[in-house]
């Protein structure tokens, strides 16, 4: 909530893509992952703001690390901070991990690539 380059681009990013590809193809999840100024940024807060942002996918909310700053899900992926956008594949696997701002024509291009691969067997 209080990442510039999230509220500028990553949320409108993702909001795009939900737009661009239906739900049975694409999956589009948020992370709120908290790594700093905690006492605020609590769960209430964060319904506020994706209301008031008309945010049009599911955010979970990363759990806190028992110690140190970074929360669980954050460090699972090796995320340096945010804005960061991984994709994975219908297999589970990773495919894409960007930190920073990711240029749309090649998230939409990576996006297609996985889209093009077959699907997985039954």
């Amino acid at each position: 909530m209080l990442c510039p380059g999230c509220v500028k681009h990553g949320l409108p990013q993702a909001m795009a893509i939900r737009r661009a590809f239906g739900e049975d193809e694409v999956a589009v999840i948020g992370l709120h992952s908290v790594f700093e100024h905690h006492a605020v940024m609590k769960p209430a807060a964060l319904e506020v703001f994706l209301a008031e942002y008309r945010v049009n996918f599911p955010v979970g909310v990363d759990s806190p690390a028992e110690s140190g700053d970074i929360p669980l899900t954050m460090a699972a992926y090796e995320m340096r901070g945010t804005p960061t956008l991984v994709l994975i594949d219908r297999a589970g696997v990773l495919r894409l991990h960007h930190f920073g701002q990711a240029d749309d024509l090649l998230v939409g291009a990576a996006i297609g690539r996985l889209l093009g691969e077959p699907p997985l067997p039954s």
